[in-house]
């Protein structure tokens, strides 16, 4: 038998991906799913990004690129954090990577040593934990409250730092409770992180889609906490671009320069279509994805409404991103479909299984009891899902 190496060992599957697979796995047996599970916009990406693509194809633009991108690209990253995030960076702070994932990948690895710990805000992204792991560090879960928005409090930060503690990573708009940080309280976190000296990932991938207010850029808070923070971005969920896998970092330019000599060793440079199809994302008309948000916040607004007048469920609204992160410990120790619901795990395989609604448990966020539903989805979907729920937990 192979022994595999402790480091791959210790790393779990994302259970998102899984449970897209199974919806996916009973829709080609005939099963009719509906998809509340992937954290995917369901809109095409717009036309004259497509254009791009097809035109770098047609010019022979598909060789090797350099590690970190092409310059034009990361001239147009710089051109909107300025314009979006009221950030100045040069292109030798900017690394282009295969998706927003890859970008978090590399900044992990480039800054974390063996045993430094990583502050990690619970509820969090699936792949947290498991890239700090594989970094040789270990996340320290700190548990957000319902009643405070999911939001971590700089009360919360400082007790959590110790001696061994290396970063913080602060996800705005959050994946999978769609809270959005407001300035004050990112002034207040920034204030911790500059006087105890740490540094900060930011997971920004969403901060386009924000209903009620611009989400803010801690990183735009002044000198000191931009020094210490290396911004994660891409254009897969503003751009409806998943397919293309381009995602970027920026940051401290030691820090960029190393994750390049990582990517160099591993993937090399991103996909060259996809770079110049993200080209003109970045720098042509902005139209289709405040429309894409349009769209998201009346989605945002049927699914609030529908799920929160369902007996056992309870959901803050979101601010941002496109996810429902819904309350269902009134259902726990129930009986539905002549099983009982132990936990929000067996409550997601039951609307699964039984009403043919895919959805992903809390506990793969590290927050049990709470079933996260994405809204990526049509309103016809999404008023049909809240039907086929309600039948199935009243019945």
């Amino acid at each position: 038998m192979v022994e595999l190496s402790t480091r791959i060992s210790q790393i779990q599957a994302s259970p998102t991906l899984a449970i897209s697979a199974e919806a996916k796995r009973l829709k080609e047996e005939g099963r009719d799913i509906i998809g509340l599970g992937a954290g995917e916009p369901d809109f095409e990406t717009p036309q004259h990004v497509k254009q791009a693509g097809i035109e770098a194809i047609q010019e022979g633009f598909t060789t090797y690129t350099a590690t970190v991108g092409i310059k034009k690209l990361q001239g147009a990253v710089c051109t909107r954090f300025k314009e979006d995030k009221g950030l100045e960076y040069q292109t030798d702070q900017v690394i282009i990577s295969t998706g927003a994932k890859q970008s978090l990948f590399n900044a992990l690895q480039a800054i974390i040593n063996p045993g430094d710990e990583v502050i990690l805000p619970v509820p969090y992204w699936v792949s947290y934990p498991e890239q700090i792991k594989f970094a040789g560090g270990r996340p320290v879960k700190v548990k957000t409250a319902e009643e405070d928005g999911f939001k971590l409090t700089a009360q919360q930060l400082k007790e959590a730092i110790t001696p061994q503690t290396k970063a913080i990573i602060i996800n705005s708009p959050n994946n999978p409770t769609g809270a959005v940080y407001t300035k004050q309280e990112l002034v207040e976190l920034a204030e911790v992180i500059v006087e105890e000296d740490i540094l900060v990932i930011a997971d920004e991938i969403y901060q386009k889609i924000s209903y009620e207010q611009d989400a803010i850029s801690i990183a735009a808070l002044g000198p000191k906490i931009k020094e210490r923070t290396v911004v994660i971005d891409g254009v897969s969920k503003a751009y409806a671009m998943t397919g293309w896998r381009i995602g970027y970092a920026v940051g401290p330019q030691e820090i960029i320069a190393a994750m390049g000599r990582l990517q160099s060793h591993s993937t090399s440079n991103a996909n060259s279509i996809a770079q110049r199809a993200s080209i003109a994302a970045l720098l042509g008309t902005q139209e289709p994805t405040l429309e894409m948000k349009e769209a998201f916040d009346q989605r945002r607004e049927i699914i609030i409404e529908g799920l929160n007048q369902i007996s056992g469920l309870k959901a803050i609204k979101p601010a941002g991103a496109f996810y429902l992160f819904v309350n269902i410990t009134g259902l726990v120790g129930k009986t539905i479909a002549g099983q009982e619901v132990t936990d929000d795990q067996k409550l997601a395989e039951l609307l699964l299984q039984e009403a043919g609604v895919a959805t992903i448990p809390g506990s793969a966020f590290g927050q049990p009891g709470y079933l996260r539903l994405s809204y990526a989805a049509s309103e016809e979907q999404i008023t049909e899902a809240i039907k086929r729920i309600n039948s199935l937990l009243n019945n």
